[in-house]
Formats: C-alpha cells, structure tokens, sequence
C-alpha cells in the first residue's frame, strides 16, 4: 500500500537563525520541497512499472524502489530537522537529561561524542530510542536512507550535508554543529522521545 501524498510541512525554524542565515533555511527547505515530491513521482511510476522483469542486478522495480527510500528518508529526517529548531538551545529538559546520563557516561560526555560523530558522518547524526534494548543511542548515517537502527525511534536528527551550512561557514562544519545546538528546542525533543516512549509502552 503507497504512503498517500506527501505534501511539505511548513515550519517555524525556515527563517533566519542565530548564526545560520536565512537563505541558508530557505534553499534547505526547497531540498526538502523537492524530497516531498520525488516520493510522490516515484509512488506515480510504481503504479506501473514492470514487475515482470524484477531482479537484483538492475530493474525499473529495484531502482525505484531504492530511490523512494532515499527520498523517504529525505522527508522524515527533514521534518524532524525543521521542527527542533528555531529554539534557544541551552540545557535539555530534566527527563531528557537525565535519561541521557543513564544511557552514557555523563551529559558532557554524550555531547562531546554528538559533535564528534557529526565530523564524522556523511549525511546525518541522529539521537535514538531503540526500543529493543530500551536505551538512548547515538547513530551516523552517510545516506537519507540510511536509517539509524531497526525497531528504533530517532528523536534528535543533524543534518551534516553541506547544504546544510556550506553558505554560513564554508568547511568549518564544527561551528555549524555549535550553531544548530544554539538553536534547538529541546522542548521539541523532548516531545519526540515522549512519543517514543509512548510507542515502546505499546509494543513492550
């Protein structure tokens, strides 16, 4: 069964930030625009594509069917981007941190490790819920569709492209990671690992 059509979600955060500029956030989301109706060009050709001639080497069904993960990807880690920032940053809400300080060494020692893995990924840095293991984790992922883990709920997502900083800081992506933490909600985090929980309450 396809997804229905997806249209863009608007967002508070498509503005300018402190320390990342207004185009920068505009030409983001118009990636993000053209994500929202890739999925829905591909669920289009899907419709009649030859099933017939299926194969693992090269086939229509095969290559649309791993570009409409890319491009899911695309949409779902862009709504979580869009919709946590456009915050103060600072400290994260009390259930949140002291989750995190149960599920790693220390609050500092999670955020240094964040950054880091930041420098360290192609495409995204996300903070998941694995609902397996009932732990916080952090996970890279150098493709939209390269998705954090199996059974788990990303609840913070860095978005480490270059599109997303290359005309505020150039090469210098640590100071784009600092800026996006100077704008997080961690309200809205804390939303997302709500949900999460809630989620893994059900499926315990």
């Amino acid at each position: 069964m396809p997804w229905p059509k997806i249209e863009p979600k608007t967002f508070s955060s498509i503005r300018e930030l402190n320390g990342i500029c207004q185009r920068t956030m505009e030409e983001h989301y118009e990636l993000y625009k053209g994500y929202c109706g890739k999925v829905n060009e591909i669920q289009t050709r899907l419709d009649g594509v030859d099933r017939a001639s299926a194969n693992q080497i090269f086939s229509d069904l095969r290559a649309l069917r791993v570009d409409l993960s890319f491009a899911i990807g695309g949409v779902k880690n862009h709504d979580i981007y869009f919709a946590h920032l456009g915050g103060k940053g600072g400290a994260p809400t009390a259930r949140l941190t002291d989750m995190i300080k149960r599920d790693f060494p220390s609050y500092d020692a999670w955020l240094a490790d964040f950054k880091a893995s930041g420098l360290a990924a192609r495409g995204w840095v996300w903070l998941a819920f694995d609902h397996d293991f009932s732990t916080l984790t952090t996970v890279v992922g150098d493709a939209q569709n390269t998705f954090p883990l199996w059974n788990a709920t990303p609840i913070l997502a860095l978005d480490v492209y270059e599109h997303a900083y290359w005309i505020d800081y150039g090469r210098a992506r640590a100071k784009y990671i600092e800026a996006f933490f100077n704008n997080l909600d961690w309200a809205v985090v804390d939303q997302n690992l709500e949900r999460a929980l809630a989620m893994h309450a059900v499926h315990k």
